[in-house]
Order: structure tokens, then sequence, then C-alpha cells
């Protein structure tokens, strides 16, 4: 399959069109809508409109997540093995699009009387297409981004346009004149079509108009699970697992509580609370390509770790801003968003120069396999941050159930929930990188000799 669509012109210095790299990035759009509803959303949907206790929900999602976890090393490896005339990954982005939208149908249009066992079998059938996809639409990037700055700027489009996605999602009470209010219980069914409708017209935009190029044979692709842990226990994978890890588990502990938060400790009525997601989200939009480009001058961990030192210190102002106060409260989200931007785009991007390393010393394909791990952490990472904080609201006595009035302590064990936790793991997750080798120079010997090779055996 050639490296552009026909009648695409590559841009100076090799890169791919804008074009070309929008309508790949279009599958980013539901993938971003459906995590911060399932995130966001769908947890206090099921425990204040569906009537699930606190810890049955908080149970839900971990059991999932923990299950989930073993799904995603498995994918990943059948992917690097998958050949087919239409490329490695694309086949699975398409068989993932319609599993995706019939969990999405079950899980925000549930029928009267649904309980834990409900909410456990479909949040297993949309995550599992949610791996598949994002997993095959990750691995597919590695393939059409091939060297160090241009993987930057390819993922830090890809974050961006999820981003644009996520920022409609969080404008419907203004686009809608507040008819549709994510959180609101009798707004979620809409919002179950609005990602229905728009996730087979995302697939079929990066299927029919983004290239696919598989790198040739160059050794028999056969499973080995001694490769396979080579590949894992590699010093630069484990760092960036446990990094990754981290710095889910940091954003990941506000998430499942933030409508309760801004609602109940911040004073702010559901329709503020999803606009205050809009400047945190959005920020990602300037952030992810600010990002990337600081990312070719610097080098992507030197920049990952100032990221994590800037988000730390913008958290801690957000939570110091008096409750009720609407414009500073959203200029802080701002700044936290434009913090927590770098954290996927680049960990994404070192993962595919890992890969390229691995392949040149093995002569097969990991990248899915490498991907599935640190998709496995940000699974890891949100299994842990429910199912713990749920338990501990409920100790202290907080109550999930619409037009419940909390008290001071309950409100308190909250706000303590919501501090601690984000600034502690994403400044781990910065920590990992100390000493990081993969730099652009190393990288870019690896691509000659990836080149040179591929050209031999394609000749």
């Amino acid at each position: 399959m050639s490296a552009l669509p026909q009648g695409a012109a590559a841009p100076r210095g090799g890169g791919l069109p804008l074009t070309t790299v929008l309508a790949f990035s279009s599958t980013a759009v539901p993938l971003a809508v459906l995590g911060l509803a399932l995130g966001v959303f769908l947890p206090r949907y099921f425990a204040g409109h569906i009537g699930i206790s606190l810890v049955a929900v908080g149970a839900a999602f971990t059991i999932v997540r923990l299950i989930d976890i073993a799904f995603d090393p498995m994918i990943g490896a059948l992917m690097d093995r998958t050949r087919t005339p239409i490329g490695r990954y694309r086949p699975w982005v398409i068989a993932g699009a319609p599993v995706m939208m019939l969990g999405a149908y079950k899980l925000f249009n549930p029928p009267a009387g649904a309980g834990e066992g409900y909410l456990i079998l479909w949040l297993l059938v949309i995550y599992a297409a949610l791996s598949i996809v994002s997993l095959a639409h990750a691995a597919w990037a590695s393939s059409i981004a091939t060297s160090y700055d241009e993987r930057s700027r390819v993922y830090g489009w890809m974050h961006a346009v999820g981003v644009a996605g996520a920022v409609g999602l969080l404008l419907l009470p203004a686009l809608t004149g507040g008819r549709i209010e994510p959180g609101s219980g009798s707004s979620m069914p809409a919002v179950g079509w609005i990602v229905i409708i728009g996730i087979p017209l995302a697939t079929a935009l990066c299927a029919l108009l983004a290239p696919e190029k598989v790198a040739p044979r160059s050794a028999a692709e056969t499973f080995d699970l001694r490769e396979y842990w080579q590949a894992l226990k590699r010093p630069e994978m484990i760092r960036l697992i446990l990094a990754d890890l981290a710095l889910a588990l940091g954003p990941g502990t506000t998430a499942a509580i933030y409508v309760f938060f801004f609602h109940d400790a911040k004073a702010f009525n559901y329709a503020q609370v999803s606009i205050l997601l809009v400047p945190f989200i959005g920020a990602g939009l300037l952030g992810a390509p600010v990002w990337a480009k600081l990312a070719q001058r610097f080098g992507k961990h030197q920049t990952l770790m100032g990221a994590t030192v800037a988000y730390a210190v913008f958290q801690t102002i957000l939570m110091a801003i008096p409750k009720g106060l609407f414009l500073p409260t959203a200029i802080g989200m701002f700044a936290v968003g434009f913090t927590a931007s770098a954290f996927v785009v680049l960990v994404r991007a070192m993962v595919a120069d890992v890969g390229d390393a691995i392949r040149l010393e093995q002569g097969k394909e990991q990248t899915g396999l490498l991907y599935a791990m640190v998709t496995s952490t940000q699974k890891v990472g949100a299994a842990i941050s429910v199912g713990i904080i749920f338990p501990v609201l409920s100790l202290v006595g907080y109550n999930a159930a619409d037009n419940v009035t909390n008290t001071p302590t309950a409100i308190f064990g909250l706000e303590m929930c919501y501090l601690f936790a984000p600034i502690i793991f994403v400044l781990i997750g910065g920590a990992c990188f100390i000493g990081y080798g993969m730099n652009a120079e190393k990288h870019a010997a690896i691509r000659a000799a990836l080149d040179a090779r591929d050209q031999a055996a394609t000749a």
C-alpha cells in the first residue's frame, strides 16, 4: 500500500499532508467522547439516576477494567501478526466500530431495573471495543509517522482532534439551549445517540482516506513469549509503563468524582460543571501541538518532565480558588488541562520510538503489544481510582443520590480525595524519565538502519 493516498502531495520535509493527518485523526473523536462519558458522566448516571449504590458502581468499573487489562496484550499481539490487503491495523479499527455502537446503546439506554450485572456486562463489551479501536489506531499511527519529530506532530494532532470532539460534548448545554446536559440523567440517552451516529462517520473517514504501510517481513512472524518478555523488560519500556500508570492515576483520580466535586464542593450547577470541563479539555487543542513543538526542540522525555511539574503547580492553584467563582476556576481548569495534554501525546510517541528499536533487534513488529501495555496502565489507573475513591466517599458519608445535601464532613472528604492524589502521582510519572536514554539522535540511527533493511527486503 502506498505511503500517501493517491493525489495527496506530501509537504516539504516528507511529512504527511495536514488533510491526511486530520482524516486519520478523526477516529480519535468517538474515542475521546466515549472516554469522557464513561469516565466522568456514566458513574454518576448509574449511581445518581439509575440508583445503583456508589460501592456497587465502583466495584463494577474496577472488575471490568481489571478483566480488560488481560484482553489488551492478546489483541495487541494478534494485531502485530495481522496482514491483509487493506493493512495490518485498519481492519481492526473497522471491526471494533459496530461493537462500540452496540455497547454505547446499551449503556446510555439502560432498561428499568438495570443492576450491577447489567452494568458489568455492557462495560465489558464497550471497553473491549474501545481497546480494539484505540490500540489499532495508535499502532497504525506509528506506521504512517516514522521519524522522531513527525510522530510528535501526528500524535499531537490525534490528541487535538479528540479534544475537539470532547469539547463538543461539553458544549451541548449551550448548543442545545439546555436541552442536553451531560451528567443529567434525562440527557444521557441523547448523548448515547450522538456517540452512536458519530462512530461510523469517523471510522469511514479514517479507513478510506488514511494510508497504511505494512513493513516487509524480515523474520518469521510467530508468537514467542520470550520475545514479548524481552520487549517489555527493556529499560525504556519499564519506564514508560510505570510513568503511564502514574500519569493515568493522577488525572484519573479526579475524573470519576469530577461532577461530585464541582457540584457539591465548589457550588456550581450541572450546566456550569459541564462548561468548566470545556477549558480543561479544550486546552488540549492548543496544548497538544505546543507540547509536540516543544518536544521537537527539547526532546520528548525532557518536555514531559517539565509538563508534570507545571501540572502540580497549576493543580495546587486551582484547588485554592474559592468556591462559586466561575471565571477564575475556568482559567485554572485551562491551565491544568494545558499541562495534562502533554502526557498521552508524548508517552505514545515515545512508545513508537521504542517499537522501532525492538523491530530492529528482533525483526518483528511488536508495536501493537507495546501499545497494549501502556493502554493497560490507563485501565489499571481507572480501575484503582474508581475502586478506591468511591468506597472512601461512602465511608466518609458522602451520598451521590440526586437532590441530597451532604454534611460538611462528607464534603471535606470529597475535597481531600480530589486534592492530594493527582499531584503526587503526576510528579512520580515525571520522575520516571530521569536518565531516560532514547533521544532524537539515537532514534535517528535506529530509523536509518530500519529503512535500509526494509528497502533491501522490498527489493
